[in-house]
């Protein structure tokens, strides 16, 4: 189990400011959610913490400073499902799942048979079996998406950052993946972040919310606490009726204009 922190942590992409003196702790075995509207600074919040992203700030990882590790020690610690991963359409789903075992592997060595076992294993899991020996470039898109998952779940790092994991999934997927993540967060204690603009699935999985604008945190805690009315309506600039249900989920649906 490990936890992330940001500490007044910036991205700038030339002139222009993509996350100003972001701050936020994230326990052990803690789901973290940022939302926000487009451009709001939740990809390059995950980026940054995984080295793509140029930022100032400190980002740690059990309290150390991230960057003091090595490459193939950030890699054991830290797993990133990103939206658009380069995928070689001639890799099978099987080759393409057992790279999330890449940190463990050393120089000049190939995989093991456990880490053979624990991607079959993961395969099975995540319903992705029949994908095994298909090529990459023959998979749907969302096919292919669940194949990113399942490789970040391979790499068995404590924290898992997942930027927009579900948008290309059917709705029976979205929920089949993201209860893994859940599942394997509440068994194995592990941290998650990640970013997602679908407010109703962010706030069914997710213990706290940051909304981001414009690279600025505006709002933070729980999805009851977050997913407001008129936050939702001021941030977003839609009109939405927020659902709350006796067992804690909140539910966001969008309404239609008084001319529609």
């Amino acid at each position: 189990m490990s936890s992330l922190g940001f500490d007044q942590v910036a991205v700038r992409y030339g002139r222009r400011g993509a996350l100003h003196a972001f701050t936020a702790h994230v326990g052990p075995g803690e789901w973290l959610c940022l939302i926000g509207p487009n451009g709001a600074g939740k990809t390059s919040a995950l980026r940054a913490v995984v080295g793509l992203a140029p930022h100032t700030g400190t980002i740690t990882v059990d309290g150390s400073p991230l960057f003091q590790r090595t490459a193939r020690r950030r890699a054991a610690l830290v797993a990133f499902v990103p939206q658009s991963p380069l995928m070689p359409d001639e890799m099978t789903g099987r080759e393409y799942v057992l790279l999330g075992r890449n940190p463990y592997i050393g120089y000049f060595a190939s995989e093991t048979k456990h880490d053979r076992a624990l991607v079959h294993d993961v395969l099975g899991r995540l319903d992705l079996a029949p994908f095994a020996e298909r090529r990459l470039g023959s998979l749907s898109g969302g096919e292919r998406q669940r194949l990113v998952i399942a490789r970040a779940v391979a790499q068995e790092a404590p924290i898992l950052l997942l930027d927009e994991p579900t948008s290309a999934l059917d709705i029976g997927h979205q929920q089949q993946a993201l209860e893994l993540v859940d599942r394997l967060r509440r068994e194995q204690g592990l941290t998650v972040v990640s970013a997602m603009h679908d407010l109703t699935l962010a706030g069914l999985y997710a213990d706290r919310l940051v909304l981001l604008n414009e690279g600025y945190a505006v709002a933070g805690g729980t999805p009851a606490e977050v997913l407001r009315t008129e936050t939702l309506s001021e941030f977003y600039g839609v009109s939405v009726t927020v659902m709350h249900s006796p067992d804690g989920t909140v539910a966001v649906v969008p309404r239609r204009g008084p001319g529609a």
